[in-house]
């Protein structure tokens, strides 16, 4: 397994809004709607709100991108969709294609972002590879799987680790 860190600056300007937005909403005659108040409890749990995590999501597979182009990956798809989930970026890296997944984080409160990619996201992410190779027709071809952690801090630039060869297909 091969780690790169990268401190990013980076070219498409710098960490997105993370504002935390009120979802709730009142009911007819100002009672507070079920699903508004299932929405702001799961928010007191949660210092970012689903719409701030898609945000910063959707923002770090970009820079990930970016990063990847700049290291000589091919970018062949983004936000590949299967009924399984998603796999955030299909590049080919010389003669082999490169699964990656994304992942960001605000802090290290919840531990570092690579860890969030569990054995069971592992062999999902291994399933979707399948189903790409499956679906254009490169089976026998090299895979490998990546990830790439982002970890956007309140203070200072963000910090992105390139994890080459994270874990294998079992």
């Amino acid at each position: 397994m091969a780690l790169a860190v990268t401190t990013y600056s980076g070219c498409g300007g710098g960490l997105p809004e993370m504002g935390r937005e009120d979802y709730t909403r009142q009911a007819p005659g100002g009672r507070r709607g079920l699903v508004s108040g299932l929405v702001s409890g799961l928010q007191a749990r949660s210092p970012m709100s689903s719409r701030a995590r898609v945000i910063l999501g959707k923002w770090a597979e970009d820079r990930a991108a970016d990063e990847l182009a700049h290291r000589g990956y091919a970018i062949l798809a983004r936000r590949y969709r299967t009924r399984g989930g998603e796999i955030d970026i299909v590049a080919r890296d010389g003669q082999t294609l490169v699964f990656v997944e994304v992942k960001a984080r605000r802090s290290l409160a919840c531990g570092h972002p690579a860890e969030a990619v569990t054995g069971w996201k592992q062999r999902r992410i291994v399933s979707m590879a399948q189903h790409f190779l499956t679906r254009h027709r490169l089976h026998g071809r090299a895979c490998r799987f990546d990830v790439v952690s982002v970890l956007c801090p309140e203070e200072g630039p963000p910090v992105m680790e390139v994890v080459r060869d994270a874990f294998q297909a079992s």
